[in-house]
């Protein structure tokens, strides 16, 4: 990884944890995450638990879903359970990063 992208990547942390907006938010992420892998490695039947994260993360979790399936795959067999638990937790992560943008503003204006 660059020096260059370093900043960005820290600023992109800072936003997604520096308010409790983003921070409760990650904390359902995180909750979500860990009931549907439990559910899929200790449970006998997992049912419907990768729901609860795509729900979620529901605006940019769904569209990542939806670029990442190939045209050829009608069901969704192909995915493994830790591929799709990081595709959600990057998916929080960046809805924490706008939430606290949201939150954070631009800061004070100057003339």
């Amino acid at each position: 990884m660059s020096n260059a992208s370093r900043p960005r990547l820290r600023h992109l942390f800072a936003l997604a944890t520096d308010t409790w907006l983003a921070r409760a938010y990650l904390a359902v992420v995180a909750v979500a995450l860990g009931f549907f892998l439990g559910a899929w490695y200790v449970g006998p039947e997992p049912g419907l638990a990768g729901f609860y994260p795509f729900l979620a993360t529901a605006p940019l979790g769904a569209l990542a879903l939806l670029v990442s399936v190939p045209a050829e795959h009608s069901s969704l067999t192909w995915l493994s359970p830790t591929l799709f638990a990081t595709g959600t937790a990057l998916a929080g992560l960046c809805n924490a990063a706008l939430l606290g943008r949201l939150v954070r503003g631009r800061g004070p204006r100057t003339a």
